[in-house]
């Protein structure tokens, strides 16, 4: 299957409340139509990337009042046609739920993936944006912190049988994994120390090696060049420090930027833009080091 994603149309979008500390209402406010035909133009500009790869992209309709539905990767944590759908801690957002899970089983119908799961009761869970797949050491990195529950790592574990290295998120600011954290198909890991907690920080170490930790700078992590798309040697991200770009390209990757700056406003870049729903484990002695 071709790298598939999972996108949503913008047309609802903007920024009219804040429930991370990167929202900024306010400035959505001086200029709505200006940042909101950026944004349509952003959301184009980031699936013709995705296409050039040879990526496939799915379209969630918009919804009026669901603004964040334009960040699929916290719908759904995906992987081998299996889908744990997400269950929202923020009021504002929990309306998305019966539209993802609409858009879901109409990709089920259609045989793009097989199921979709619901999360135990009481258990609070933010889909890819908090649980990740390491297509290199066949595991998840998950996290929980400011969205998701403790409880919600017992979970993913119970629905999809796979190895998990568990992560306390240490910010508000950082509040999904995504934010902070993305490995790449070369065994790398791009991530923001200071996001995680130290205890945290020790299973990272203690799962990849020296030379496999990138460390992002906090203008890094500002720029959300952190919140990533990686297809193959390519990675897709919103408009990068040059000392990063730099890092990247010597490591062996193409870096492509998008200006994603409306949708920056809200906290979030590519990878929250995105939900890759064609992950498969492999049937293969994952690369890990003992934690």
């Amino acid at each position: 299957m071709r790298p598939t994603f999972l996108m949503t149309d913008p047309a609802s979008f903007e920024v009219s409340y804040q429930i991370n500390p990167w929202m900024d209402p306010g400035a959505w406010a001086a200029d709505p139509r200006g940042f909101k035909a950026r944004a349509v133009n952003a959301s184009k500009a980031l699936r013709a990337a995705i296409e050039a790869e040879g990526g496939a992209v799915e379209i969630v309709p918009p919804a009026a009042g669901w603004p964040d539905l334009v960040f699929p990767a916290n719908a759904a944590v995906v992987l081998d046609g299996q889908v744990l759908l997400a269950r929202f801690r923020r009021a504002e957002r929990q309306g998305e739920q019966a539209l993802f899970r609409a858009a879901f089983e109409g990709l089920a119908r259609r045989g793009l993936i097989e199921a979709v799961v619901e999360l135990p009761n009481g258990c609070f869970q933010e889909g890819a944006g908090d649980c990740i797949w390491d297509q290199t050491r066949q595991l998840f990195w998950a996290a929980h912190g400011p969205r998701s529950s403790a409880e919600s790592l017992d979970a993913i574990e119970a629905v999809f049988s796979r190895d998990m290295v568990r992560l306390e998120l240490a910010t508000e600011q950082f509040y999904h994994l995504d934010t902070c954290f993305c490995p790449l198909s070369g065994g790398e890991i791009l991530f923001y120390p200071p996001a995680l907690t130290e205890a945290s920080l020790r299973a990272v170490h203690a799962n990849t090696t020296a030379d496999q930790r990138l460390e992002a700078t906090a203008e890094d992590a500002a720029a959300f060049c952190v919140n990533a798309v990686n297809i193959g040697r390519t990675i897709i991200m919103a408009k990068a420090p040059a000392r990063l770009r730099d890092r990247l390209t010597e490591r062996g990757y193409r870096v492509v930027e998008v200006d994603l700056a409306p949708f920056m406003l809200s906290g979030g870049g590519a990878y929250c833009m995105t939900l890759r729903l064609d992950r498969a484990s492999a049937e293969v002695e994952p690369v890990r080091l003992a934690s």
